[in-house]
Parts: C-alpha cells; structure tokens; sequence
C-alpha cells in the first residue's frame, strides 16, 4: 500500500478512537487494505464514501508502524509510544492483540474488528465486500486457559455464522500460535 502515498496521512484522536477526516486519505487507506469504517456507512462499496474514517487504536498503530499515517492528539504529533499508551488504555490485552493482528496482516490478510461475531476478530482473505470472513479469531494469553463450554459456545457461533474458529496465543518468542477449529456435520 506505501506505494499509493505520498506521505503519511494524518489522523488525529477522538476520545478513544483515531479519525482520518480527509476524505482523499480516508478513501485510500480503505481501498488499500479495508482499514477503518467510513462513520455512518454500514456497508462502504469501495471509495464511495464522502465521511471521515474512523480507525480503531490498533490498526492505527500498525499504521503508524507502517509510516502510513501521522497521529495527532489535540493538534500535536504524537509518537508511537503515546499511541500505544492509549491501546493500553482502550484494550486490557492490547500487547496480544496487536502481536495478533499484526501478523495476521502482515500474513496478508485482511484484519476487523471481530465484535458482531462475539470474537477479537474477523479475518477475510479479499476483503468485506468482496467475500465472507472465513475465521473468526479470539486471543488469549499463553497459559490461559479455555474452558469447555467456551470451546462449544465458540463451535456454535462459527456454525451458525458458517466460519472457522481460531484461537490466537502470542508467545513471548513473538511467534504467534493459532488454533484452529473447524466443526463439520456428518
């Protein structure tokens, strides 16, 4: 995606989330890699939008990593670090959330909020729009447990929604571990 840009786009913080209010730059980061939501577009279609994008703190700090974008709070540049300071105080996990999506993306697929699904993530292969998330994805910490019923509340949601379950364990190595289920009716 850095190709397309010519310099960073700027964004800047709204209580705990990061809005791209130029609409050039906005259309560009959702058009190159589904970040954001335009606000008020349920089901954007390309860059036909004409609204702010609105970035959740995580996919704004691999923005940011990327040099993609520029964070501002309050009209002042901020680094990473204060960027990151604010993950953490948006996301208890934040750290295992962000070793998650990041190498999710940097895997090449494409990485959302997984809320509607009751899950971190929704993880697509194109895109929304262009095809259904195949996974959803829950994080937990190395040494965490899963109980039972999680594991079959989870079977359940991904039958229902016809996607993969995946649970996400960042490592202090840095890899990442991923568990997959996949339910199928015989």
């Amino acid at each position: 995606m850095g190709e397309h840009l010519k310099k960073p786009i700027r964004a800047d913080i709204v209580e705990t989330n990061i809005v791209v209010f130029d609409i050039e730059g906005a259309r560009n980061l959702f058009t190159h890699g589904f970040y954001g939501k335009p606000l008020g577009v349920s089901k954007p279609k390309g860059a036909e939008f004409d609204e702010p994008l609105i970035l959740d703190v995580i996919e704004a700090h691999y923005l940011y990593e990327k040099g993609l974008i520029e964070v501002y709070r309050e009209g002042r540049l901020i680094g990473l670090e204060e960027l990151r300071d604010l993950g953490n105080k948006v996301y208890s996990r934040f750290q295992h959330l962000y070793a998650v999506y990041r190498d999710l993306r940097e895997r090449g697929f494409v990485v959302t909020p997984g809320i509607k699904f009751g899950s971190d993530f929704a993880v697509y292969k194109y895109g929304p729009g262009i095809d259904h998330a195949p996974y959803i994805v829950q994080v937990k910490s190395a040494g965490e447990e899963i109980s039972a019923t999680e594991i079959v509340r989870a079977g359940r949601l991904a039958t229902t929604v016809r996607k993969n379950f995946i649970i996400a364990v960042p490592e202090d190595s840095g890899r990442i571990r991923y568990i997959l289920f996949s339910w199928v009716r015989l």
